[in-house]
């Protein structure tokens, strides 16, 4: 403990009330944050003679300072913690990845109300259900919806300016309401039926179209009949294949831990209307010595804070601490059921969420055993310490400059890291102020822009510095490093063999090293491979997204009649300028200021 910080003092001074708790180390750093109901007795509790376990008692040999929080109620402790975890990411708490918010479908306040698959807040106009599991369930239930109800998908700028029906009224997914194909009043009832069935009421549904079609049978009208027919057996079907789900109207999550080779998954299953949506895994780190329960209850704390909690949670393993769910209800306003042995379905959604969390942690620790093998190997051949946890901490980052004829320059920059790409550290920089075309050039500013920071102690050094080029760019790069005052030894350029077949590639050194060929069967070059086509790879889809952005933009300007006010109003009415490329001429010309001339002169002139 540093002499300014007294512990005994200290804890003799926390009063027995509900707050936040960090562990700080000699450097700074927030090893560990907790929440607590009485902070004198849980804090006190770290620094007796004996510990839980020796993870515990590893963490506070470390601790040379305890920062608490005073909060007004434990729940508020409990967004406070979780809050802080997040932003902190302490190596000590169980961590899950924050990910993108899950996907809704939704159905627009239109009075002709489309669905779509939407993220997002959900306090807008329109209805929403879900959340979702993943993007596919969503679409899946698009595709039902569409086949069983006919209902519309297009964007209201495109309903506004139909004159004719589209491709999807030709497949019967869609009943052309933009057209009038389909009175309102009858549309709207669809929209009703459908979201009846995704509320979990699908056999009163099955049950009013039958009725219908038989009246339209009665009243002779065999058309009206032999569509609802054909309504009625797309549901059917879509409910025959759902038979073994369906439990009422409920909605309940399902939430299995396993746990193998020193890593544990997570896998959570939705349900939704009675419905089952799909599952999603989720991998969390830090989670050394802890039981299933723990691992639960983190998950618990963190995901439904964010979270929309369901009145039933099925778990497959008991709360260390009941007292979780009493604060999360405190939080949402809901006091879900909580089923740890449940029966009858739920039952058999409670193993087959717990054997894909088996299967997707198998999966895991499969491509973790490779990935872990190719940095080992790359290891070994550039002379780099190969212990368990310096590989794992082995940081590559990778460069490479891409534009078409000097246009659009830009350089991308991936980051290798754990045994896997770190999407979230990637980065893009637009190259300005050069000659087009000049490689060395943009390779030089990148470089610069990038350590100039590492120079400054504001970012942290890579292990390996991947360039993706010969001789040429490696010495470029060696004198940026020179004048930053870096070591030149992490520089390796990656040099196209003969043909530019893929396995033939050499690594190039800027010291004083021989290049090295590594062969087509070495997992070394498979990896450096792949670091070096995904950095080619975020390069190309930044320029080509900053290409097309000017090139769209000009393509408009260049036509003769069309200012920037007729550009704006053209750009808004079809919500961009792949909805102008796609408008017919009738379309075009239903725009203020676009005379008949003027809208065939656009129509051809972006074709």
């Amino acid at each position: 403990m540093p002499e300014d910080f007294n512990l005994k003092s200290f804890l003799a001074d926390l009063p027995p009330l509900p707050g936040v708790y960090r562990h700080i180390d000699a450097q700074g750093e927030v090893l560990y944050v907790g929440k607590a109901r009485d902070l004198k007795r849980r804090v006190s509790s770290y620094f007796q003679k004996t510990h839980s376990s020796p993870r515990i008692a590893h963490m506070v040999a470390r601790v040379v300072r305890v920062e608490v929080t005073v909060t007004r109620s434990e729940a508020e402790a409990l967004l406070l913690e979780n809050n802080l975890i997040k932003r902190l990411k302490p190596r000590y708490n169980i961590l899950f990845r924050d990910d993108k918010s899950y996907p809704y479908l939704m159905f627009s306040g239109h009075e002709v109300p489309r669905i779509a698959y939407y993220r997002g807040s959900t306090s807008g106009k329109g209805r929403y259900f879900g959340p979702y599991p993943n993007a596919w369930a969503v679409r899946e239930t698009i595709q039902i919806l569409q086949r069983v109800f006919r209902l519309r998908t297009c964007e209201d700028s495109v309903y506004a300016n139909r004159s004719r029906p589209c491709l999807l009224y030709q497949i019967g997914r869609c009943s052309a309401p933009c057209v009038d194909l389909i009175s309102k009043e009858d549309y709207q009832a669809d929209v009703l039926r459908a979201t009846r069935f995704l509320d979990g009421h699908a056999d009163e549904v099955l049950r009013d179209i039958e009725q219908r079609m038989q009246q339209a049978s009665r009243a002779l009208e065999f058309e009206q009949a032999a569509m609802l027919r054909d309504q009625m057996g797309a549901l059917a079907k879509v409910l025959q294949q759902q038979s073994m789900e369906q439990v009422g109207s409920e909605d309940a999550d399902i939430v299995a831990v396993a746990s193998a080779g020193g890593r544990v998954c997570v896998n959570l299953a939705m349900v939704r209307g009675g419905r089952h949506l799909g599952d999603k895994p989720f991998f969390p780190t830090h989670t050394n010595e802890d039981s299933p329960g723990d691992v639960l209850a983190a998950f618990v704390a963190q995901h439904y804070l964010d979270s929309a909690l369901p009145p039933i949670l099925v778990f497959s393993h008991r709360l260390p601490d009941p007292g979780l769910m009493r604060l999360l209800a405190e939080q949402k306003g809901v006091k879900p059921r909580v089923l740890v042995r449940p029966q009858g379905v739920r039952k058999t959604w409670l193993e087959q969420a717990a054997k894909n969390a088996e299967m997707a942690l198998a999966r895991v620790l499969t491509e973790s055993s490779a990935r872990a093998a190719r940095t080992l190997a790359l290891a070994t051949e550039l002379d780099l310490d190969t212990d368990e946890a310096a590989l794992d901490a082995l940081h590559i980052e990778c460069f490479d400059i891409s534009h078409t004829a000097g246009e659009a320059t830009q350089a991308s920059c991936v980051v290798y890291k754990h045994h896997a790409m770190q999407p979230s550290l990637y980065r893009r920089y637009n190259i300005a102020g050069i000659t087009p075309g000049d490689d060395y050039a943009a390779m030089r500013q990148v470089l610069t822009r990038r350590f100039s920071r590492v120079a400054d102690g504001q970012a942290e050094m890579p292990g390996i510095v991947l360039i993706d080029g010969g001789k040429g760019q490696v010495e470029v790069a060696r004198r940026v490093f020179v004048e930053l005052g870096l070591d030149t030894g992490v520089i390796v350029g990656v040099a196209k063999g003969e043909g530019r077949k893929v396995g033939l590639e050499t690594l190039v050194f800027a010291d004083d090293r021989p290049p090295v060929a590594l062969g087509v069967e070495s997992a070394a070059l498979m990896l450096v491979a792949q670091i070096r086509d995904e950095a080619h790879r975020f390069a190309i889809t930044g320029m080509r997204a900053q290409r097309a952005k000017a090139r769209n933009v000009s393509r408009l300007e260049e036509i003769e009649g069309v200012g920037a006010r007729r550009r704006q109003r053209l750009l808004a009415r079809f919500g961009g300028f792949s909805g102008v490329v796609d408008a017919s001429i009738d379309d075009l010309r239903s725009v203020e200021g676009i005379s008949d001339e003027l809208a065939e002169r656009i129509y051809q002139a972006l074709r």
